[in-house]
């Protein structure tokens, strides 16, 4: 069976549209997490595995920390916005945090960046939006100069682990205890290394 390919198309937009990302979607349902196992203490290392809930769960990030605060915590005036529309609406979107102080995993280096939000209205995922609008965030990077795009997700949210993992991206730090109020959830980061342009 063949699917038609929907055509969008990908533009920066002025950060000061970053509350706008709210009109679309971010929240998803899920009935498997990944599960970390701790071998001996930790001394044997830890595995991976999936494990099936016995309900489903919904999470909605919006809920926790919606686009319109991010401008009171940080000056995103560095910052990258994308935006995929369809016959001009918005149907999905990527923020890039870069050169800004206080967000911690940029380490105070202007030669990485952290894909701070991606977003696909929940009737266009599937269509490769998503792909898209990361392969541009990559584009809007390198030509910042950055060497690595980071990535964080949650144990939860299994099938970002999957895309993340699917567009190059590698598992490089996992915490378990970075959400205090959330214990049963782990955070992960990837880590996207970029090819930079050769200096002539």
């Amino acid at each position: 069976m063949q699917r038609k390919t929907m055509e969008f198309e990908i533009d920066e937009e002025p950060v000061a549209s970053l509350p706008q990302l709210a009109d679309i979607s971010i929240a998803f349902e899920y009935d498997a997490i990944l599960e970390l196992t701790i071998v001996d203490h930790g001394l044997g290392g830890f595995v991976f595995g999936q494990r099936q809930l016995a309900e489903s769960h919904i999470k909605d990030y919006d809920a926790i920390d919606p686009p319109a605060s991010w401008s009171v915590r940080f000056d995103v005036s560095n910052w990258g916005c994308i935006v995929a529309r369809t016959n001009g609406q918005r149907i999905g979107g990527a923020v890039i945090a870069f050169d800004t102080a206080g967000v911690d995993m940029l380490e105070g280096r202007r030669d990485l960046a952290v894909l701070w939000d991606l977003r696909v209205d929940p009737v266009f995922r599937g269509h490769n939006v998503g792909a898209s609008l990361f392969r541009d965030a990559e584009k809007w990077c390198v030509a910042r100069g950055c060497i690595v795009l980071k990535v964080e997700t949650q144990n939860t949210n299994l099938a970002a682990c999957k895309f993340y993992a699917k567009q190059g991206c590698t598992l490089a730090a996992i915490n378990r205890l970075a959400y205090p109020n959330l214990p049963d959830e782990i955070q992960m980061l990837w880590h996207k290394k970029l090819s930079t342009p050769a200096i002539r």
